[in-house]
């Protein structure tokens, strides 16, 4: 009715209640507006996590490789750091059978743990571990986790392949995350980055790709269905080492996605710094002469270019003396470098990469200038992010292949456990484990070493763990050894240097004029 009588009025009523519908209340006011100047230009518009994650991850997945390449030092660098300090040498195999719930006297358990660690370390130290017969169960670890952190996830089958001379038949084939993909035929099927689901949203099957989809192979693409589960036996086929960002994900994304433009960006800034510095220090002597039959310099040596064959090209050289002719004339540029403020810029683009990948400045760079309390801290930042992985790659790569290794074990008679087959809690109390890697390492080894004593003093923690968290030892080895070493002393008549240690035998340490 207003339209008929005053369209003006009506378009500008139907303007307002438009902009009161946008304006809304709470969030419409701040990080929702719509209205604000400073938001207008954002481009925001997302998907589900199929449509953000994996129609972008080939491009991502080849970005992150190039900067691991050599696209980026700050990459390689940053990938290489997260690697040696969550899987270092490789995750050891703790036996932490639950003696109690299954009755065994502790020199049964005892007997059991070590015959577990041999059998193990009669697998797992060789390369026949490996289905390429490459690496060692150790060195698997480290591939895997390095190959989740550049595509953001990697595969490991299991298959079961009888080897002459090898007391064992499980194998482990690790799969790059590129051969995970759609098959050309779906057939009605929920697969999506080559993950197929039910209609519970449950993971149930993987295809893989005959041939590496980036292969410049002339071999006609197939595809292979793994099923996750065996239908029959339940076991699992296969690990999938990803880390998940939102729910209903099917694949990971690269740990360097955040941080690709930045990376790409600095390490292109770097070059161009670098080359403004050779071009800076390569000076060039210019002579203007009135003899233009016998000038001082030569000229530009064409014949001892890089680029010979390219005439459009000059290149510069150490002390270069140049003849001119008459009415030429050099002009000098000044590029002034090095670039004074070139140190400050990058450090400040370096601590948010760092902030993002969870790598503390100085542990990216390897550069502690700062004070004990300070670099201590910035380690202690660093290591909460490492404890985490490492824990999630026992869980999801170590402990699973740890069990089918030991279901192997108990079926060839290897190793005594009754009723393992018969109840899963029995199987699970057998096959409970600890896993530790190499270290954090210490920046003042006296202090740590008060710490530790402290902590088994007070029953806060054992000497087991202590002696693994500190130097990645063995206690029990560790007491045997020692109580070698004591009778050799013994025999030899030397000074024993045995005894327990007290907190009042370890020396109080000295300041180091560095406490801030």
């Amino acid at each position: 009715m207003i339209s008929i009588v005053a369209p003006q009025w009506a378009l500008k009523r139907s303007a307002a209640r438009k902009k009161l519908s946008l304006m809304n209340s709470g969030y419409s006011h701040h990080g929702a507006s719509r209205t604000k100047k400073s938001l207008l230009g954002w481009v925001f518009n997302g998907g589900s996590p199929d449509e953000d994650i994996i129609e972008n991850l080939d491009v991502l997945r080849q970005r992150s490789r190039d900067l691991y390449m050599g696209g980026s030092a700050l990459a390689t660098g940053a990938l290489k750091t997260a690697r040696t300090n969550v899987v270092g040498t490789g995750l050891q195999l703790k036996p932490a059978v639950d003696t109690e719930f299954l009755g065994l006297a502790d020199e049964d358990a005892a007997q059991l743990k070590r015959i577990i660690q041999r059998e193990f370390a009669l697998w797992s130290e060789t390369v026949d571990c490996d289905a390429q017969r490459l690496n060692n169960f150790f060195e698997l670890q480290q591939l895997a986790y390095l190959s989740q952190l550049m595509s953001g996830d990697s595969f490991a089958l299991l298959p079961i392949t009888p080897r002459a001379h090898s007391v064992y038949d499980l194998r482990i084939r690790l799969m790059e995350a590129d051969r995970v993909s759609d098959p050309d035929v779906i057939g009605g099927r929920d697969i999506k980055g080559g993950v197929e689901c039910d209609e519970h949203g449950e993971v149930i099957a993987y295809w893989f790709s005959g041939r590496h989809p980036l292969s410049t192979s002339s071999k006609k693409q197939t595809w292979t269905r793994v099923e996750a589960f065996g239908r029959e036996s339940g076991r699992r086929n296969l690990l999938h080492l990803m880390e998940s960002e939102r729910p209903e994900q099917r694949r990971g994304v690269p740990i360097l996605a955040p941080v690709i433009e930045s990376l790409k960006q600095l390490g292109r800034y770097t070059e161009a710094e670098l080359m403004a510095a050779v071009v800076s220090g390569m000076f060039t002597v210019f002579i203007k002469s009135n003899s233009p039959d016998n000038p001082l310099g030569e000229g530009i040596d064409l014949e001892h270019q890089v680029d010979a064959d390219d005439s459009t090209t000059y290149e510069m050289g150490n002390g270069a003396i140049i003849g001119l002719a008459p009415g030429e004339e050099a002009q000098m540029a000044n590029p002034a470098r090095p670039n004074t403020a070139f140190d400050g810029f990058v450090t400040s683009i370096l601590r948010q990469v760092g902030a993002a990948l969870e790598i503390p400045y100085e542990l990216l760079v390897k550069h502690f200038t700062a004070s004990y309390s300070a670099s201590r801290a910035a380690l202690l930042e660093a290591w909460k992010s490492f404890r985490m992985r490492r824990s999630w790659l026992a869980m999801d790569f170590c402990q699973p292949i740890y069990e089918e290794w030991f279901a192997e074990a108990v079926a060839k008679g290897r190793i005594s456990a009754p009723g393992f087959f018969d109840d899963p809690l029995i199987r699970r109390a057998y096959t409970k484990a600890e896993w530790h890697g190499p270290s954090p390492g210490q920046l003042d080894p006296l202090k740590e070493a008060n710490a530790a004593i402290l902590r088994i003093q007070a029953a806060i923690s054992t000497i087991e763990r202590e002696t693994a968290e500190l130097t990645g030892g063995d206690f029990e080895q560790n007491v045997r050894q020692r109580a070698w070493e004591e009778r050799l002393l013994q025999v030899s008549g030397l000074t024993s240097t045995g005894g327990e240690p007290t907190s009042e035998k370890v020396l109080e340490p000295e300041e180091d004029g560095q406490e801030q």
